[in-house]
């Protein structure tokens, strides 16, 4: 049997100039525009914190209309809360000296906390609630008075950075979003059923595999929510985007029980190797399983389809966030006590002037905690600040030296700015990081203003503190370390087998199967983020996905024995349910049959229901994998 996934045509080579991509160029050159767009509106508006709007177009600089949108709307939200927070903050704590930093501590925390709570944009809007307190709070922390104008001054910048972002994209038409969100889920469409196509020649099912294409299919989901503002089918084309990705992680469920059968029925099950309602019921969960995978493989491509042509998919599914609140939760208090420790540092030698260093301390702290290792985050700003501070002073110094055309500006930012962005827009994580890092950081010391300052000790200083910041970050990484990988790792694991336990198949669920299967695939996906380059990778790999293809089992047969239970099979459904209680893969087999053989005499059809059950018999009675993952479990 074979599954054919989307057939796309080949497209055309991209055009290349210089080793790079021309849509590189063009992210370039737009994100160059709208800095000097959002520069020139802030100076004719008369704004204090011109600087403000060209760091938000830096920060906003996103290849597709779509992501600028998203980001920028989250972005303006964060700022709202985070010069609330800052107002209030400075209105109860403002004559409290120490306590005050101690409650910025706290403000850390927490957001670093809630960015450990969420993904994608919406991390990145708790971490700059934090990174606002800082910039307006404790900036101001020895004029409270100037708090309140001060983020008003910010709100304008931001919005002026925001406007000139979407100015540019749609007059310069920058491309949409969703032609490279389903280019990416065909292609996953493609290895999954090449993956369902191994296991139909008989190919062993990897868990490695497996739980790779999971963490691909899973992380994807922070990337939806940019369709939604990119057109007026945003939200039908989401939501189609939503359905493929949920499908997809559901198929590849199914493709695990597949290869989890046994070619033929052994006497463990508690049956002989010759009874033939064995190899009957062995025979429905096949079937079964194939349609399953058949239908699953059509929705998929349903979605796709609507998708492309930006219609709502046949089927609405929610895509959950499984995140771990003790990670969050430590992450948090480390991330606070990181603040603390610095900040008790500038209390005790008494260095004058240091809120910019603390400002910035509480935002390299903020933006780390979105980063998967929040200490690479810190390398990069420790070697991104210098780097910023050296073209910063280059431009000041030896490019503008003096001038205050606003012409020369546009021109000496052209080759930083549209190098930078460049940079961004490389595959590599960590050289776009770099990129970002860097063109932030170079906006912000050279700080654009009309008329343009030159004061070499201001800019001394203020390169020291930069530069500082970051290394005091790291430093204080050194001293109390991170949440490691292998305590993300153990505690993940932990939670996994907790939740397994206490899985109820008594009660109706608030998911549907497949909802809490992709939900469980979100934690695979950071299962293999902490197991990379870890002793206990391959272990751990195992273990999660034997949990994942337990529960995906358990809530399958929940399923199914729920739409028995107040018809005439009900009290053979409870004894289903009763073996399953008892995770007794014999009971869970002789349950099927007894299902089976209860339905033929009153000429009902449930083939579903004993497929689930055939699979929890299977789940529950390691000699019966096929895999030979499941062997590898320990308490």
């Amino acid at each position: 049997m074979q599954v054919n996934a989307t057939s796309t045509a080949v497209e055309p080579r991209p055009l290349v100039f210089a080793g790079l991509p021309a849509s590189s160029w063009a992210f370039a050159v737009r994100t160059w525009l709208a800095c000097l767009l959002a520069l020139y509106a802030s100076f004719w508006l008369e704004l204090e914190a011109p600087s403000s709007a060209a760091i938000t177009v830096a920060i906003l600089a996103l290849p597709t209309r779509g992501q600028g949108m998203e980001k920028a709307s989250f972005r303006l939200l964060a700022t709202v809360i985070g010069v609330a927070a800052s107002i209030a903050i400075a209105g109860f704590f403002s004559q409290t000296d120490g306590l005050l930093l101690a409650v910025f501590g706290v403000c850390v925390g927490l957001c670093a906390y809630a960015a450990g709570m969420l993904d994608g944009n919406r991390a990145y809007a708790a971490a700059l609630c934090c990174i606002t307190i800082a910039l307006i709070a404790i900036q101001q922390i020895d004029s409270p008075q100037l708090v309140f104008p001060t983020g008003v001054a910010r709100g304008a910048a931001l919005a002026v950075g925001v406007l000139a972002v979407a100015l540019v994209n749609d007059v310069l038409a920058a491309p949409d979003y969703h032609p490279v969100l389903a280019g990416r889920l065909e292609a996953l469409h493609r290895r999954v059923m090449n993956h369902i196509e191994g296991i139909f020649r008989g190919e062993a099912a990897a868990a490695p595999t497996a739980a790779n294409l999971l963490r691909d299919i899973a992380a994807m989901r922070p990337e939806l929510a940019s369709l939604t503002t990119e057109s007026s089918s945003g939200t039908a084309r989401t939501a189609a985007a939503r359905a493929a990705m949920v499908d997809l992680a559901a198929t590849l469920a199914l493709a695990r029980a597949l290869s989890a059968l046994p070619v033929a029925p052994r006497p463990v099950l508690g049956l002989s190797a010759q009874d033939d309602s064995s190899s009957g019921l062995l025979a429905i969960c096949r079937t079964w399983l194939r349609g399953e995978l058949i239908r699953k493989n059509v929705d998929v491509r349903s979605s796709l389809d609507a998708l492309r042509g930006g219609r709502h998919p046949f089927r609405q599914w929610q895509a959950p966030l499984y995140r771990s609140r003790r990670i969050a939760a430590e992450s948090g208090v480390r991330a606070a006590i990181h603040f603390t420790l610095i900040a008790m540092l500038f209390v005790i030698t008494g260095w004058p002037a240091t809120e910019l260093c603390l400002s910035l301390i509480a935002v390299i702290i903020g933006l780390s905690s979105t980063a998967p290792d929040p200490r690479m985050f810190t390398k990069v700003a420790v070697v991104a600040t210098p780097i910023a501070c050296l073209l910063a002073g280059i431009l000041k110094y030896f490019v503008f030296n003096g001038v205050s055309a606003f012409q020369l500006l546009a021109i000496g930012l052209a080759p930083v700015v549209i190098g930078l962005s460049l940079l961004i827009s490389l595959p590599h994580r960590i050289l776009s990081s770099l990129g970002r890092l860097t063109l932030v950081f170079t906006l912000a010391v050279l700080a654009p203003t009309n008329p343009q300052s030159y004061d070499p000790q201001t800019f001394v200083i203020t390169c020291l503190f930069v530069c500082l910041s970051s290394i005091l970050v790291f430093a204080a990484q050194l001293l109390i370390p991170p949440l490691s990988n292998d305590r993300r790792l153990r505690l993940l694991l932990g939670e996994t087998r907790s939740e397994l336990g206490r899985l109820d198949i008594q009660r109706h669920h608030d998911l549907a199967p497949e909802e809490a299967t992709f939900r469980d695939a979100t934690r695979i996906e950071l299962i293999v983020a902490a197991g990379g380059g870890s002793a206990l990778n391959r272990w751990a790999l195992d273990e999660a996905m034997c949990c994942f293809d337990e529960a995906a089992t358990l809530r399958r047969c929940s399923t199914e024995l729920n739409r028995l239970a107040t018809g005439p099979l009900a009290d053979v459904a409870e004894a289903a349910r009763a073996a399953l209680a008892r995770r007794n893969g014999s009971a869970a087999l002789a349950a099927a049959e007894a299902l089976r053989k209860t339905a033929a005499q009153r000429d009902l059809n449930v083939d579903s229901a004993c497929a689930a059950l055939v699979l929890a018999s299977i789940a529950f009675d390691p000699s019966q994998s096929a895999s030979g993952s499941v062997e590898k479990r320990q308490p």
